[in-house]
């Protein structure tokens, strides 16, 4: 499916760059992109062997392939050279890996976005969406804590940046259905090799969005974006026992399960959005957008004109929004698993 082709305006005889552009992101993105006329799409991404994929399944010489690394300034300001936009990608986003080697975090999703936010400035590109997660938001484990930080880096260059000319602000959403290190592939996987699904915990809840529903959000906040300002899209949730008993329905199979319990760093709800966030929100139909926090260190002049917090405000989880019922889950899940697994 096609979306958001009343931008098409805007990308028409562009250069787009995708960084980590070869993951499921990325190949979504860049499908949709070409059908807005852009000049060209820029794959950057340090893995040769999934751009030599992607190369050979898209076969458009629109999209020009860049090998190269995030973390290496270099690399990033020559890719970056004569871009109008980017959508930044790249980043280490497996939690238990995170866990065990946090340092290449902290290189890749903080250090990396320090990178490109200062070759994207000196190039004087356009806009540049970055993509967050729900893990940055009240972050339990090194990979929520160094998202965290690489929204802090984005805000405080915000406020620096030395052209108007270019704009920088964040998306952040929770699980991708069938993206790269969603659960449901490996539910489905043990599935057909007739292995007991294993469950951390029956009531853990996921936020439920396609790889659609990400895009739409990517573009909300290219279209409506300023400085340091975060998007997140309004998502219905489902508990893991909901999610396991939507895919016997949809592959007509008995499913046994191993309880393994919780992974090295692994949240039992997601969170979106905190309290404090959620009182300075904009409320649109389908997304919220959070405000940047524009003021400098004199905090003293702001006392006697600031608003007083809403103290209804809750934080926007997993646990919180709409939940799921099994067969508004297999509505969901269908299509998406009919095209993966051409059932």
């Amino acid at each position: 499916m096609i979306i958001g082709m009343n931008n098409k305006k805007f990308f028409k005889n562009k250069i787009i760059l995708i960084t980590g552009g070869t993951g499921s992101f990325g190949n979504a993105m860049a499908t949709n992109l070409l059908n807005m006329g852009p000049k060209e799409i820029r794959i950057f991404s340090r893995d040769e062997k999934k751009q030599d994929d992607m190369r050979k399944s898209f076969n458009n010489q629109k999209l020009k392939f860049y090998v190269g690394d995030i973390r290496d300034y270099s690399s990033v300001k020559n890719v970056v050279n004569n871009v109008d936009y980017i959508f930044h990608a790249a980043a280490l986003k497996q939690v238990p890996s995170c866990e065990f080697y946090p340092m290449e975090a902290v290189k890749t999703n903080i250090l990396g976005v320090e990178n490109l936010l200062n070759a994207a400035e000196e190039a004087e590109v356009k806009k540049i969406i970055c993509l967050s997660t729900d893990k940055a938001v009240y972050p339990i484990n090194a990979m929520g804590v160094s998202k965290s930080m690489m929204e802090k880096v984005i805000i405080a260059k915000s406020r620096t940046l030395k052209t108007k000319k270019t704009k920088v602000c964040i998306t952040r959403y929770g699980n991708v259905i069938y993206s790269r290190g969603s659960v449901i592939p490996l539910f489905v996987k043990q599935i057909f090799e007739k292995k007991p699904i294993t469950i951390t915990d029956m009531t853990m809840t996921r936020f439920m969005m396609s790889m659609n529903d990400a895009i739409d959000l990517v573009l909300f906040a290219f279209n409506n974006g300023n400085n340091g300002e975060i998007f997140i899209k309004k998502s219905p949730s489902a508990t893991i026992k909901t999610i396991m008993l939507a895919l016997s329905k949809i592959l007509l199979k008995e499913i046994k399960t191993k309880v393994i319990g919780p992974r090295h760093g692994e949240k039992y709800h997601e969170t979106l959005m905190t309290k404090e966030e959620m009182s300075k929100s904009k409320n649109y139909a389908n997304f919220y957008k959070i405000a940047s926090d524009n003021r400098d260190l004199n905090y003293e002049k702001f006392f006697s004109k600031g608003k007083t917090a809403q103290k209804n405000s809750s934080d926007y989880t997993s646990a919180n929004t709409k939940i799921l019922t099994v067969e508004e889950t297999v509505k969901i899940l269908k299509p998406i698993i009919q095209k993966n697994y051409n059932i």
